[in-house]
């Protein structure tokens, strides 16, 4: 009886290629794995996103999740790819970093997005009006790897704005959907205090990513921002002040 089939190619220098069949136990492309990695730095194999059956091979085979390869060229037609690699520096899945390094590879991960509610003591938002879009938006930006969304909202606001504000109380989660090419999202809007006016004299633009940041009332919140922004800030304005709590802690696409 023929035992499944795996193939290890070499495809550059110190770098194999596995693929195997569908009837190919785990514990056999392991196997494999483990060989080619003998005499090479990096193992690795590219698996059809809708074969879930592959992916599991591979995860548990011990290969990391790299990414998605778009457009390779398989019998004349471009495809996508998802590329799995193990290289022989990888901590060994015996050991509990290895195996939590595997598991992080292909866990879901979610973008994280912090801004700030700034207000002055007429209740106006600060608001910016930003160079790449054009509706105006809470001050912030994405969270770095590895870096909290406090950190990193108080970064923001230093490196857009010139303003030394260290953020408060997270006042609101809000989810995103995916939109236009985006992921969806988890934006945490945290407290950023109440300030004179003056405020915006001592503000600095980046400007590559801001035009202009003004103190706006309720009205030009509405009228400068998207509908869903509108909505997180209104949700988020509901939760600070004496008055507050008096809005929802979640919300998503600030409803």
């Amino acid at each position: 009886m023929t035992e499944p089939a795996t193939i290890v190619t070499t495809v550059a220098e110190g770098t194999a290629r596995i693929t195997w069949t569908t009837d190919t136990p785990i514990d056999v492309i392991r196997h494999q794995v483990v060989a080619a990695l003998a005499d090479h730095a990096r193992v690795e194999a590219l698996v059809d996103p809708d074969d879930e059956g592959g992916q599991r091979a591979a995860t548990w085979s011990g290969l990391r999740r790299e990414g998605v390869m778009r457009g390779v060229t398989v019998d004349g037609t471009p495809v996508d790819r998802v590329v799995y690699a193990r290289l022989a520096t990888d901590t060994p899945l015996h050991e509990p970093e290895g195996f939590r390094a595997l598991l992080n590879s292909f866990l879901p991960r979610k973008r994280a997005i912090g801004q700030m509610l700034i207000r002055d003591q007429d209740g106006r938002v600060l608001l910016c009006q930003l160079t790449y879009k054009p509706d105006w938006d809470l001050p912030g930006g994405v969270v770095e790897v590895n870096e909290s969304p406090r950190e990193a909202v108080t970064r923001e606001i230093e490196e857009e704005l010139s303003l030394d504000l260290p953020a408060g109380a997270l006042v609101l989660t809000d989810w995103l959907p995916p939109w236009s090419g985006w992921d969806d999202a988890l934006c945490l809007v945290f407290d950023g205090g109440v300030h004179d006016a003056s405020l915006t004299d001592a503000i600095v633009r980046e400007a590559r990513e801001i035009r202009s940041a003004e103190f706006c009332t309720p009205e030009q919140v509405a009228e400068r921002c998207a509908d869903f922004t509108a909505r997180r800030i209104a949700s988020a304005l509901a939760n600070v002040g004496p008055d507050g709590p008096g809005g929802p802690a979640y919300t998503e696409s600030g409803r």
